[in-house]
């Protein structure tokens, strides 16, 4: 079919210089304020317990319990001093000086300790920091304290809730600075091979960093507004998000701008021109990724109820710059932008040529991919399912019920370290004990209950102020220094007929043991309360896993079914669409499947966050499809022109290097994810990486094209495309193919 469009078409001056020069103005002012804002998220930006907790769980529920009594919300540190033989006397007195110095800092309420472990080869400071203030200074200022003050020789460590979060809040330090830079130079460098240019790579980085920063601006609204929470993990995959779906929609773009060079010399017709070819399906793919990020809202997990709609506004902001930004520069450069390879004009005779097989004029891979999709497309496509299937069995070795959390961060941490002494010489669970809320008339025969359970070292009720009530022996601290009791258990503190008491594990408390400890307190205390509650830190993390695993089932449903919609209306099928979502969801399960062997064998890693599929269900399928939404908009525009058959291989040569670069660079972008030493991080950057991999090479390279060959027009089912008559009229009297042209013997419309 030959094009009647002008080469040399005359534009107004307003639509070739003044729109694109407004669009950049405007650009350049969301950069110059969103830029110097990415500093300011940490003025909205929380990594504390509470930004993670399931919204109904009984844990979430105690917590708000707890607070009522407490005038301030605090966070316990526990430091503990390690000697490697028991203390002297000389030495007990230099660790209670060391009570004195510490509630000098101010860091918080009253220190408890000094208190010796049994082997009196340690002691410990249970040391109250205020929430309302900076946490991570706060531990550091311990930390210097200790190492100054404590008797010569000794190991010190700062750790317990506090601790874990400083060194948390330390990892992901590296997300402002390292991770952007990593991923920008990753991108940069794909980029200068894909074009083997110096201007376009730096207009298409332009771009991305111009959405994110219209993202960075438009997430601190909406967490200043207190719309939406912000944590460092969110606020990472934000970035890489952003970055990765820019890029890979300004290269649909720009694949549709060079073409539209080869059939004009105006720089404004060919950047219109691209516009209109690419704006639906990159309107379609960021609609899936949005719609699907949105479903996370359905979660009952804060930390994903607050991802959904952080990274949905960088994707929004990611198509608007593609659609806007993009198309402005490109007008304003023109074959510029391509230098030193410009686009030639095409003389009007070739630049639609008609197909017979859709191999026309092609050569190199994609030909020899297309030629090997059209020879044999039954054996690819089997194949294909056979090879994913295969290692989608590795899902038999995930191990995604969560870890403890001294195994979250993945560099040296002292907190860390500090968990390990206090396991050898305490109660494990000493510092970060259950809580338990119970009903003050039934105080002490839950008390008693609950030292009685199997897993419970000591348990005692809570007065004014948080100090503990101890009876018996307990009662006379076996060190100077240590705070007095109450002379009466029957001296509770008592909020709204509520009691607090403290149980302390003989597990650590991030540990699996401790965990059944909890489920099994919570089944017998409720035989004596049944209003009971048991929370506290072992407690949140049961409940946080129990609902990542209740998400995974309620939420990949909905997503799937908004990912249907949408292709069936973008595709005007049904067949089509739910071929597409099969596959995506079967590159998935391999993808988890490689996974989980390469964690367990190769990075030797103890499990998974309870969120982990749920997060790599969410990017890979969502990211998946937008592969497969650039190469399936494209075949059915060529199957309007040339058949079915001959638009699936059409469309997959001219799609193949730009989906290919766009699944290199957004795998890249992902894989930077792994320099924030945080576990969870680093796997959702493996998953994510090599899924979109796999996804680009295999799924929409091989099975979407195979399979949709093999059926033919039908694929269009039941659309006006997939009827006989419709492939008759669209090839506008092609000749027919020959028998080696279509081995499948399967019937193209209109062709024998």
């Amino acid at each position: 079919m030959k094009t009647t469009s002008p080469t040399t078409t005359r534009v107004p001056f307003w639509l070739r210089w003044l729109i694109p020069a407004v669009l950049v103005v405007a650009w350049l002012a969301i950069a110059g304020i969103g830029g110097p804002t990415f500093g300011r998220l940490s003025e909205v930006s929380s990594n504390d317990q509470a930004s993670f907790l399931p919204a109904g769980a009984e844990a979430t529920e105690a917590q708000d319990w707890q607070a009522k009594f407490r005038d301030s919300k605090e966070i316990p540190a526990v430091i503990v001093v390690e000697s490697d033989a028991a203390f002297t006397p000389a030495e007990l007195g230099e660790a209670a000086a060391l009570k004195g110095k510490l509630e000098a800092l101010q860091v918080g309420s009253t220190v408890i300790g000094p208190i010796p472990s049994a082997d009196a080869k340690a002691v410990q400071f249970v040391v109250p920091i205020a929430s309302s203030g900076e946490v991570k200074t706060a531990v550091k200022e311990l930390r210097t304290e200790v190492q100054a003050s404590a008797p010569a020789g000794m190991k010190t460590f700062v750790t317990g809730p506090a601790g874990l979060a400083a060194d948390l809040a330390s990892a992901f330090a590296g997300i402002d600075g390292i991770l952007l830079l990593v991923a920008l130079g990753a991108v940069f460098l794909i980029l200068l091979i894909v074009y083997r240019s110096l201007l376009l790579p730096v207009m298409v980085l332009l771009t991305s960093v111009f959405a994110l920063c219209a993202a960075i601006l438009l997430v601190f609204g909406m967490a200043k507004a207190g719309w939406i929470q912000l944590n460092g993990q969110s606020q990472g995959i934000l970035s890489i998000l952003v970055i990765g779906a820019a890029t890979d929609y300004a290269l649909l773009y720009v694949a549709r701008f060079r073409e539209a060079l080869t059939h004009t010399t105006n720089r404004t017709a060919a950047a219109i021109a691209a516009w209109k070819a690419a704006w639906e399906p990159i309107l379609a793919s960021g609609a899936t990724v949005i719609i699907a990020l949105l479903c996370l809202l359905f979660s009952d997990l804060n930390s994903n109820k607050a991802l959904g709609p952080v990274a949905a506004a960088g994707i929004l902001c990611a198509l608007f710059a593609a659609l806007t930004l993009l198309p402005a520069l490109m007008a304003l450069f023109g074959r510029a932008a391509f230098w030193p390879f410009r686009p030639k004009l095409l003389p009007e005779t070739e630049r639609e040529p008609e197909l017979v097989t859709g191999l026309e004029g092609q050569k190199g891979l994609w030909r020899a991919t297309g030629s090997l999709v059209s020879r044999r497309p039954r054996t690819v496509w089997v194949a294909s399912v056979l090879l994913l299937l295969v290692a989608a069995t590795g899902l038999l070795q995930l191990k995604a019920n969560g870890v403890a959390q001294t195994d979250v961060i993945l560099t040296a941490s002292n907190a860390v370290d500090g968990q390990k002494a206090l396991g050898l010489h305490f109660d494990a669970g000493s510092g970060s004990p259950a809580v338990i809320v119970a009903d003050e008339s039934k105080a002490q025969a839950i008390l008693a209950k609950t030292r009685a359970s199997d897993g419970v070292g000591d348990a005692y009720l809570l007065a004014e102020g948080g100090v503990p009530i101890m009876t018996g022996a307990a009662a006379s601290p076996a060190v100077p220094g240590a705070p007095a009791a109450p002379a009466s258990p029957a001296d509770p503190a008592v909020r709204d007929g509520k009691v607090l008491i403290n149980a302390t594990l003989n597990y650590a408390a991030d540990s699996n043991e401790a965990e059944n400890v909890v489920v099994s307190l919570r089944q017998e205390l409720k035989t004596v309360d049944s209003s009971v509650l048991v929370g506290g830190v072992t407690a949140t993390a049961l409940d946080t896993n129990t609902t990542a695993q209740r998400d995974l089932v309620t939420i990949i449903p909905v997503v799937l079914g908004v990912i249907l919609v949408i292709l069936m209306l973008l595709l005007r099928s049904v067949l089509a669409p739910v071929l597409l979502v099969a596959s995506v969801v079967l590159s998935y399960g391999a993808a988890m499947g490689v996974s989980a062997f390469v964690f367990n064998n190769v990075f030797g890693f103890p499990g998974a966050d309870a969120t982990v599929p749920l997060f790599g269900f969410v990017f890979l399928v969502a990211l998946g499809v937008d592969y497969n939404i650039f190469l399936m908009s494209r075949v059915r525009e060529e199957s309007l022109k040339h058949g079915t058959r001959a638009g699936i291989l059409r469309g997959l040569v001219v799609t193949g290097g730009v989906i290919t670069s766009a699944g290199v660079i957004l795998a890249a972008t992902f894989a930077a994810l792994g320099v924030i030493p945080i576990m969870f991080l680093v796997q959702l950057a493996f998953i994510v990486a090599f899924g979109v991999l796999l996804d680009t090479v295999l799924v929409r390279s091989l099975l979407v094209p195979a399979l949709a060959y093999d059926i033919g027009p039908r694929i269009w089912w039941p659309g006006k495309l997939g009827r006989p008559e419709r492939g008759t009229a669209a090839r506008r009297g092609a000749p027919p193919l020959r028998p080696a042209d279509n081995p499948a013997g399967n019937e193209e419309a209109g062709v024998r």
